[in-house]
């Protein structure tokens, strides 16, 4: 090993040492907000990050600063995200030390991730997922589904230059079962990732022996196809050489690896929770110390006390400079807080032919599966997968059906029964450049996948300030459809709702399905879109209105439109209604304002998206009728209708005749399997014209 890889070593590790000092002798100023640092982990990182290249994608967790000045981060832009300033690089301001999101040309790209530890190696493995797919998957066109002639190569450097993805992990961290979803992936798909787990022994004030029931190389074992090595992460040469090979490896081989460093954790595990209030190990961990281990190697190596001592006192006045410039940089601004929640779409009218001339009646399923068809078909970034949607089955609606044939398996493809992979790997995928479709197999079962839904996925954008948007469409099927039972018909909208950061489509019909298919694929964000079981074929009685003409293939139909689809006059002789609905409460409210005879005193508006919402439209219909119901699938209590109604109320009182009121299924923990509990639970055509009756007899 040569002299200047020694040097940079050193001037990375007394630089780290030098910070987490420096914070220590000015805590009162800089514990204002919560850091940590990787005193006694500085070798292993240093490591690490001094051989990243630009092309590779690196996800450091929260311990993780001697990374990121090892790939070219200056003390001073921490500090700027220490001291959550406006010009801290990675967020301005809006998380914490540490945290980093990167999109440097000259140095390895960090997309977003959070503080939830652990959660990082799912989306770490859909990027490297996404290289696999760059790289391999574009290589047998006549497999792509491509028009001829369409360009379908990605750029893709030489075998050994090739980028690589780097997840840093703690040991704690690994025993989260998300950790075995993104292992069994990398495993399962042999994909370009290494893993570097950092064993210090502790969780927090739990150590390893209440926690663990093994480290992570033990743990690495289980998994057939994941290599694993274990080192002293005290030891640089050790470190490095053995990370190069590592590296050169996963280079070369494309197959995972996990790297298992063992190393002291000789500061607090958070500036919020001090060492001293529950380590009892302090003394022994400080004989691990790497900092005389590496002064020792370098003195053993040529350099000379007085050399050493030159180098620690330069990285102690840049990391004092770089204190002082940020104490005194700009705070953000209240006006900053509302940037980045989503990056502008394209998608902003409604365009293209909705009916064309000709053109055939299709059920909804149909609608969404020609709408991906089309996009595949087009744009090579265009992947989808999930549990079942492979040429064997095609979905269990037939939502995906003959897509895998048409588009190769490396296209479509089915997943483990692993929810959170599902959602949390799109945020990779759309980082390396992809443009991911993916489902979840039922409404019921999305729960595991809102954690990567929430954590990751929803905060990309705003947390980087808008340099990692997640580019998604999640694919929902949702909703009762006839004895479907309680793990199979739920209504979940008002949930993903509260989750700030995605957008929520949830059509009522075949046209408007495939129009926001279209717009939600080329929208930057993250979109999930509710596709009712009960509607796909219109098997349920009363939606036949689901059905429709297919739009043709330049439809597209934008975010944030609601449809006023049943429209009346003002009347002042007559009362009249404003009915606010989505998904199947759209065909209950069409079908009983039919009934009742009373279409020209009724106004249904289907609202198509629940975010953004076309409030304009909403309250301008509810001004003009005077009174208002709200209709919806899910138990009414707690809900989105609820919300929606209560906010209806308080825009438009002073127009109002009557209360808001909604409509929803009976507020119960479950829908039952029994057809006769099933219809009691959930509404109907016959409950929302005793409704409608009641408010226009109010």
């Amino acid at each position: 090993m040569n002299k200047n890889i020694f040097k940079k070593a050193f001037q990375n590790l007394v630089t780290a040492k030098a910070m987490t000092e420096l914070y220590e002798d000015n805590f009162k100023v800089v514990s204002k907000y919560v850091h940590a640092t990787s005193r006694g982990h500085e070798v292993i990182q240093t490591a690490v990050g001094m051989q990243l290249l630009p092309q590779d994608y690196a996800y450091p967790y929260y311990r993780d600063d001697s990374i990121l000045l090892a790939i070219g981060m200056q003390p001073k832009d921490l500090m700027l995200q220490l001291l959550a300033k406006k010009d801290d690089p990675f967020s301005a301001g809006r998380t914490y030390y540490s945290h980093p999101s990167l999109k440097d040309d000259d140095k390895p790209k960090i997309p977003h991730q959070s503080s939830a530890t652990g959660m990082q190696a799912i989306p770490a493995t859909g990027a490297a997922l996404g290289m696999k797919y760059k790289e391999e998957g574009l290589s047998h066109p006549e497999a792509s589904g491509l028009s001829k002639g369409k360009d379908l190569n990605f750029e893709v450097p030489p075998l050994g230059a090739r980028g690589i993805v780097v997840c840093s992990l703690g040991d704690a961290s690994v025993t989260e079962g998300e950790i075995a979803e993104a292992f069994q992936m990398a495993a399962l798909k042999q994909l370009p990732i290494i893993y570097v787990v950092q064993d210090n022994g502790w969780d927090i004030s739990a150590n390893a022996k209440e926690t663990r029931a093994q480290n992570a190389f033990d743990y690495a074992k289980g998994f057939h196809g994941l290599e694993a090595i274990s080192i002293d992460g005290t030891d640089f040469e050790e470190s490095y050489t053995a990370f190069e090979k590592v590296l050169e490896t996963v280079r070369k081989e494309r197959r995972p690896f996990l790297v298992h460093a063992r190393c002291p954790l000789l500061n607090h595990h958070t500036s919020g929770v001090r060492m001293e209030f529950y380590r009892d190990d302090l003394e022994e961990s400080k004989t691990r110390d790497p900092y005389p281990k590496l002064k020792q190697q370098l003195l053993d190596n040529g350099f000379t006390s007085d050399e050493l001592q030159a180098i620690e006192k330069a990285a102690q006045a840049v990391v004092e400079k770089g204190y002082r410039e940020a104490l005194q940089a700009e705070d953000p601004r209240p006006e900053d807080l509302f940037t980045h929640d989503f990056a502008p779409t394209p998608i902003t009218e409604e365009q293209g032919e909705r009916s064309p001339e000709g053109a055939e009646k299709v059920v909804m399923v149909d609608c969404a599966l020609f709408a991906i068809e089309e996009l595949m078909a087009k744009h090579k970034e265009c992947l989808l997968y999930g549990q079942d949607v492979g040429g064997r089955l095609g979905g269990v609606f037939r939502e995906a059906a003959t897509l895998a044939q048409k588009f190769g398996d490396h296209r479509v493809f089915n997943t483990p029964i692993q929810e959170a992979f599902i959602v949390g790997s799109t945020v990779g995928m759309s980082a390396v450049g992809l443009r991911p479709i993916v489902e979840v197999q039922f409404a019921d079962y999305i729960w595991p996948g809102l954690n990567q839904l929430f954590t990751e996925v929803s905060r990309s954008c705003y947390l980087s300030n808008g340099k990692w948007p997640v580019s998604m469409v999640l694919r929902v099927p949702i909703g009762a459809y006839g004895s479907g039972g309680p793990y199979h018909s739920s209504s979940v909208e008002s949930v993903v709702a509260n989750i700030r950061g995605l957008k929520i489509v949830y059509p009522s019909n075949g046209a408007d399905l495939k129009g926001l298919m279209k717009a939600a694929y080329y929208d930057p964000n993250p979109v999930v879109i509710f596709e009712h079981k009960g509607l796909y074929w219109s098997k349920v009685p009363g939606t036949k209105g689901a059905t429709s003409v297919e739009p043709a293939e330049d439809y597209v139909l934008p975010l944030g439109k609601a449809w006023v689809l049943q429209e009346i006059w003002p009347q002042d002789n007559e009362e009249t209604l404003s009915i606010i609905t989505y998904g199947m409460g759209v065909h209950w409210a069409m079908n009983a304002s039919q009934e009742l005879g009373l279409q020209d005193r009724i106004e249904i508006v289907d609202l198509r998206t629940l975010h953004p919402l076309d409030e304009e439209t909403v309250m301008k219909s509810v001004k003009k009728c005077k009174k208002c119901l709200v209709v919806t699938e899910e138990p009414s209590d707690n809900t989105f209708a609820r919300a929606l109604s209560g906010k209806i109320q308080e825009e438009c009182f002073r127009y109002l005749d009557a209360p808001v009121m909604t409509i929803g299924s009976e507020n119960m923990p479950a829908i039952p399997l029994n057809s006769i509990l099933e219809e009691t639970m959930i509404p109907s055509t016959e409950k929302v014209k005793v409704k409608i009756q009641d408010l226009l007899d109010y």
